[in-house]
């Protein structure tokens, strides 16, 4: 018997016992089409599913926007565990490169480019995780409207993701009215809450809404540009990056109060910065770089080097050697003659034409905490990119109630970092993690998902 006569008589059954149920027999089959059979180099002892593909978030300007999901292990029940989403920033970064390949996902790339190995602190142990590359033209995303790639911004990042999000539910029935979060970090700390709130204000009135979300968490984010300036010129000083002088000069030249963009003047500053800051890792600050290659063009909202297993600064470059091999983009299902072509962890164009960047969060931080959307931030204390003191004072201008003042939390009797919880959000801290919390401080960053998830405070003891 041949598979339309099949898929004829299993609707006909459909519709004589249960109804019409030939979209999810398609559906099915669409998800069927994105399951993900082996990828090259990965190990032989995989215990979870995973789907990649492609699913359009505007038809007109032929918009598609590429996903990758890893369930949960099927021996921890994927079928009752929640669903994440994982937004990497930039504007302009792959989260398939960044946090799925070097932060939470359940695969490391060996320095060979060639072969996988697994994370044992992946978060998929405890969620199923779908990584999105947004805004198209960011890594397999793509647009057959050139101009989109000059022209993506806040707004229609987040209308995309919302588009994207509404289509993907339909694609994977099962994961609809399932618990919902979404998880991402540094300029990820604007499109966390946008996209928030497009759900939660589009969820109104709905008593079983399909996308059922719960909450937000974010890392090292953007969230608020005067805050994040002041905050991040008073971490390089009292860290000893920088002169008297030049954090003075800085404290004049750059405030971002009454302005979208940096004016000539405090860019003047801020190389004068990076000159004084010499050849460090600004996204880690007492970690080694990869051959002299960072450096602070930094925007503030910027790009990332990265680091692997014991630890490696050079990780970005495994993961544009395995994202470029044919036989890694065929088993992905990438559309490679429409990307971008090289693969890129970070697409300039896009980063470099943002459109809009609203200057603050702190109003949908508002609006959703009075909602009772459970929102937690986290900070890794050796980042100077977007550091601990610059979301501590975004955090203060909410002007919270305190629940539970400052505290240490643990890990193994050790000093995992600091929490304060407020009325409707909690503040974490993790102790020595840069900019991206999961790569050097994985096993904490796990505790901490754990704890957002349970919306339970971190260990005190």
């Amino acid at each position: 018997m041949g598979h339309h006569q099949l898929h004829s008589i299993l609707c006909t059954l459909c519709l004589l016992f249960v109804g019409n149920c030939y979209s999810n027999l398609s559906d099915n089959v669409d998800q069927e089409k994105d399951r993900i059979n082996y990828l090259p180099g990965q190990p032989s002892n995989v215990g979870f599913n995973q789907y990649s593909g492609y699913v359009t978030s505007n038809q007109q300007a032929g918009r598609a926007l590429f996903y990758w999901l890893t369930e949960s292990p099927t021996n921890r029940g994927p079928e009752s565990r929640p669903l994440v989403l994982w937004l990497n920033g930039g504007p302009g970064c792959s989260s398939v490169a960044y946090g799925a390949a070097e932060e939470v996902g359940p695969f490391r790339i060996n320095s060979d480019g060639k072969s996988l190995y697994l994370n044992p602190y992946s978060w998929n142990k405890l969620a199923n995780l779908l990584f999105l590359e947004s805004p198209a033209g960011v890594g397999f995303s793509y647009s057959n409207t050139s101009s989109d790639l000059y022209t993506a911004g806040d707004q229609r990042t987040a209308e995309d993701a919302y588009t994207f999000l509404v289509n993907w539910f339909e694609r994977f029935p099962q994961y609809k009215h399932r618990d919902f979060y979404i998880a991402g970090e540094s300029y990820a700390g604007h499109y966390v809450p946008q996209l928030s709130q497009i759900i939660y204000e589009r969820n109104k009135g709905i008593q079983n809404p399909v996308i059922n979300f719960k909450g937000f968490m974010v890392g090292n984010a953007v969230t608020d540009d005067y805050h994040d300036y002041i905050g991040t010129f008073e971490y390089w000083w009292t860290h000893g990056l920088i002169s008297d002088s030049t954090y003075k000069t800085l404290r004049i030249s750059c405030d971002l109060g009454s302005a979208t963009h940096p004016s000539s003047e405090c860019i003047k500053s801020l190389d004068l910065a990076d000159k004084e800051m010499g050849n460090i890792d600004p996204y880690s600050i007492y970690t080694q770089t990869c051959n002299n290659t960072s450096s602070l063009r930094r925007r503030l909202k910027g790009h990332y080097p990265w680091m692997s297993r014991a630890y490696d600064p050079c990780t970005e470059r495994y993961s544009q050697i395995y994202f470029n091999l044919p036989e890694v983009q065929k088993a992905f299902h990438a559309n490679v003659t429409s990307i971008t072509y090289p693969w890129q962890s970070c697409s300039d164009i896009v980063g470099n034409y943002w459109a809009d960047s609203p200057l603050s969060m702190l109003p949908i931080y508002q609006e959703l905490i009075s909602a009772g959307i459970r929102i937690w931030v986290f900070s890794g204390d050796t980042d100077s990119v977007v550091p601990v003191t610059a979301t501590r004072y975004s955090i203060d201008a909410l002007k919270l109630p305190t629940v539970t003042k400052w505290y240490p939390w643990y890990d193994k009797s050790k000093v995992g970092g600091w929490s304060q919880v407020y009325k409707g959000l909690t503040l974490v801290t993790v102790t020595g993690a840069g900019h991206e919390v999961p790569l050097h401080r994985p096993r904490q960053a796990l505790i901490l998902f754990r704890s957002f998830l349970d919306n339970k405070p971190m260990p005190s003891s």
